[in-house]
């Protein structure tokens, strides 16, 4: 996840679906990124990412269009976050954060 992250502040996405709304594959061990999984991510450029769903490719081509608006619309509220709703939230187990700076 964080080799996502770290490719997307790189400019490197598959796909920006708008509205903060980016999608990334990831890779299945021993099988590389295409035989692998796909990932919506909530996406602020070096700021702010939530990894908010992910599918193993094999199983389903993309998202449908209803989806990808609750996507959108869930992108609008949890970018707009403070750092202190932020830290609730992780506080109060309703998000994990990862960190990737080790």
């Amino acid at each position: 996840m964080c080799e996502a992250i770290a490719r997307a502040d790189r400019g490197l996405v598959d796909a920006d679906i708008g509205g903060g709304v980016i999608k990334r594959r990831l890779a299945r061990t021993g099988q590389g990124r295409s035989g692998g999984f796909r990932t919506i991510i909530l996406y602020r450029q070096e700021n702010m990412s939530f990894f908010v769903y992910g599918f193993p490719k094999s199983e389903r081509e993309n998202i449908t269009a209803e989806e990808l608006k609750a996507f959108r619309d869930l992108a609008k509220l949890m970018l707009g976050y403070s750092d202190e709703e932020l830290n609730k939230a992780v506080a109060n187990d309703k998000l994990r954060e990862l960190d990737c700076n080790d």
